[in-house]
């Protein structure tokens, strides 16, 4: 295995921390499994702090609220709806602004290394490649969790305050907020895929065409059928299988009216997720193993 030596003094301190810190985790470690469990949460850990550094995150989160306090401020207006308009607006602010998340943060999570020359300084250690796309994408999962509890507490508290007091529907939220969750981890893959080996603004356009075209999924079946030509035809077959189908986990318009995913359906839907996420990393790791930094 070939290590590239980068010197210390081009890193910042908070930059040779981390590194540190992922050195750390490589001493003394034997081939069970624990040594890459280490370095795996290190880079999570700093992706995590990183992504909650960034003030973007919080303006994001602070607008998802400020549209959740609006809308009980048009539910008022709307004859008795105000229920119904609180969690449709608020539920469907959370999932755009969490695919904004998803899209602009792990676009850079690759990029940013690459252009701090700290991913010299880490590849120097005995630290995968693959193991650092998977802290990466763990540390930007944590800081989605972190905003996706923020804003559905949010929702949460504006149905509290239009039925002045408990609401039965504060709990029916909570499924469609996890299927959301789902969704977007499904979304941070795609982008770091994309990261692996293009230019963020690249990256971000794709993934943003793979958040559009997975929730039209059903169209693209339907498509494939009616297509005259074979080649339109397979064309159509191929990203209807290729590409994620996200209408599995669009549950917003139930939840605001008290419905919830039956527990296979959310079982089922953690299983796609699952393996279509670690196809996606595994695909991502071989990219990436094969980009030559020099």
């Amino acid at each position: 295995m070939r290590y590239i030596c980068f010197p210390r003094s081009t890193l910042d301190r908070r930059h040779q921390t981390y590194v540190n810190t992922v050195a750390a985790s490589t001493t003394n470690t034997k081939a069970t499994g624990a040594g890459a469990i280490s370095r795996v949460t290190a880079i999570a850990r700093n992706a995590f702090r990183e992504a909650v550094r960034d003030r973007v995150l919080y303006n994001l989160v602070l607008f998802v609220l400020l549209l959740t306090t609006a809308a009980i401020f048009l539910g008022e207006l709307s004859g008795g709806q105000e229920k119904k308009i609180i969690v449709d607006l608020g539920l469907s602010a959370m999932l755009l602004f969490g695919v904004f998340i998803s899209i602009f943060v792990g676009v850079g999570l690759v990029y940013k290394e690459i252009e701090r020359r700290t991913i010299y300084a880490i590849f120097s250690k005995p630290v995968g490649r693959g193991e650092f796309l998977l802290g990466k994408y763990l540390g930007l999962c944590l800081t989605l969790l972190f905003n996706v509890m923020v804003m559905g507490a949010g929702v949460s508290l504006a149905l509290i305050y239009v039925s002045r007091g408990w609401d039965p529907l504060v709990l029916s939220i909570w499924p469609a907020v996890l299927m959301i969750y789902i969704e977007l981890m499904l979304i941070t893959s795609v982008a770091l895929l994309f990261s692996s080996f293009s230019s963020p603004a690249l990256s971000a356009l794709l993934t943003f065409f793979v958040f559009i075209i997975g929730h039209f999924s059903a169209d693209l079946k339907g498509l494939a059928g009616s297509m005259g030509s074979t080649a339109a035809r397979w064309l159509f077959a191929t990203l209807y299988y290729l590409l994620p189908n996200l209408t599995n986990y669009s549950y917003i318009t139930p939840a605001a009216h008290g419905q919830t995913p039956g527990a296979s359906t959310v079982l089922l839907a953690m299983l796609y997720a699952a393996i279509y996420i670690g196809v996606i990393l595994a695909a991502a790791t071989l990219v990436f193993g094969r980009r030559n930094f020099k």
